[in-house]
């Protein structure tokens, strides 16, 4: 390669969703010598949301891969370095090691999801040094009154954010601090690169908590909050580790969030779904959805929960901890929790509740094969207002889901079964399932729940009568 005609350009690993630090490289599409164009698609990532293909915004020869699949990288890092022909002369690229010391290029940086092109730098707070007598690197601009020519005792954490600048937090971190109503802008972070930590958030909960109690209770406020030590699980022989990262990781967080800041309360009903499966198979047979559509029973469980949802819309809400206000969601946003390969995730369609059967099967269809590839964007999972879990595919009868945090409501979905049923005055065998809706009971009360859940029944009882199409 001559220098005096090709330049090498870096592409940086981007910000793929808004608040998102790291991203695992799961499969590289280009290799050294590869000739790549502007908008082809080089390899594609794993965030904490989804997995996403990253195309390059430049066309050359590729000179280097800087990672392996199966690392994870930081936001900012370059990635991979290609050879541009007649683009004016680089500066010399860092080693991909020393990539998160490097200056800060005044760049518009890409953001492929959802929320635009950024401009400015994008500067990484500095590393503190830990050597005897280092001062700390971060600038400090909210100045704590200190009192003069005194030792400091140890290196501090790094300060808070400094005005107009985000705070580095992954989306489980900000839920959470959004549940206890706390800033993120007045927390110290204690993680890699000031990225602030559940951990940082619930010290300034309690930091929070202590200071309204302190006039009443001082001496308790030094009393750390119980919480059991992450001890170690000791090797055993057979035993396999699989690290916690990426999508299952999130779930894990945003599940453990969910469970323990929204109080959950579940109902369950039995029902007589025999005319429901009826209508299934009159359906399929007919082909009145339209041609290649996709029909199962969840697509009438669906449609049965949003007439609920349609005739008490108060359970299509959010609790905005922040504010200390119901918000009562203009669509609903209807969320189908899907198993991948990568973890549990719920993509929803949005506006769902204005769709016909037709169009609801489509859409449907369409969540459900996009999960399967792995191809659910972020985009794609934000939003939801009410979720479905059908785990009566794999043969349970019903279950206590946990709420997909932000939603009101969750309502699972189990086996249809033949059972004795009493019907028109004779026990005879009747296709039953059970329902269990689970809700925040902040939102929703025991009436309310119920009769939702009881018009979901009431639908899956009769469907040809309630549910409507056109």
């Amino acid at each position: 390669m001559t220098t005096d005609v090709h330049s090498l350009r870096e592409f940086k690993m981007p910000d793929v969703g808004e608040g998102l630090t790291e991203a695992e490289i799961l499969t590289w599409y280009v290799k050294p010598g590869d000739t790549v164009t502007d908008g082809q698609v080089v390899c594609e990532v794993e965030t904490a949301k989804a997995a996403v293909e990253l195309p390059i915004p430049f066309t050359g020869v590729v000179e280097a891969l800087h990672f392996p699949a199966g690392a994870t990288v930081d936001v900012g890092t370059s990635i991979i370095a290609v050879a541009v022909a007649g683009a004016a002369p680089a500066p010399a690229a860092a080693p991909a090691a020393a990539a998160p010391a490097a200056e800060p290029e005044p760049e518009r940086r890409e953001v492929l999801v959802g929320y635009g092109p950024r401009t400015g730098s994008a500067q990484r707070r500095a590393r503190r040094t830990n050597g005897a007598g280092a001062a700390a690197a971060a600038p400090a601009p909210v100045a704590a009154p200190a009192p003069a020519p005194v030792a400091a005792p140890a290196p501090a954490p790094a300060p808070a954010v400094a005005e107009g600048e985000r705070p580095l937090a992954k989306p489980p971190v900000r839920k959470l601090a959004k549940d206890l109503g706390i800033d993120l802008r007045a927390v110290v972070p204690t993680g890699p690169n000031g990225v602030i930590t559940r951990e940082d958030v619930h010290a300034a909960a309690s930091a929070v908590a202590g200071a309204a109690v302190q006039p009443v209770a001082a001496a308790a406020a030094p009393v750390a909050e119980p919480v059991a030590a992450a001890l170690p699980v000791p090797a055993a022989a057979g035993d396999v580790r699989v690290p916690v990262k990426g999508v299952r990781k999130a779930t894990a967080q945003a599940m453990v969030a969910s469970a323990f800041t929204a109080p959950h309360v579940t109902e369950f009903v039995q029902v007589d779904v025999t005319r429901t499966m009826k209508l299934v198979r009159k359906l399929k047979e007919s082909g009145e959805l339209g041609a290649g559509v996709r029909v199962s029973p969840l697509l009438l469980v669906a449609k049965a929960l949003l007439t609920a949802v349609k005739r008490h819309p108060e359970i299509n809400a959010s609790w905005d901890e922040a504010a200390q206000e119901i918000v009562l969601r203009g669509a609903v946003n209807l969320g189908i929790a899907a198993a991948t390969p990568r973890g549990l995730i719920v993509p929803n369609i949005k506006d769902a509740g204005s769709r016909t059967l037709p169009q609801l099967a489509v859409a449907l269809g369409d969540l459900v094969e996009t999960a399967r590839q792995g191809k659910t964007s972020p985009a794609d999972m934000a939003g939801g207002s009410i979720t479905i879990t059908n785990v009566g595919v794999f043969g349970v009868d019903t279950g206590t889901p946990i709420l997909n945090p932000g939603e009101a409501a969750i309502l699972a979905f189990g086996a249809v079964r033949e059972l004795p049923w009493v019907h028109k005055g004779k026990v005879v065998p009747r296709q039953v399932t059970t329902l269990a809706l689970s809700f925040d009971h902040r939102l929703v009360d025991g009436e309310l729940g119920s009769k939702v859940l009881a018009d979901t029944a009431a639908m899956l009882e009769h469907p040809k009568r309630l549910i409507t199409w056109g």
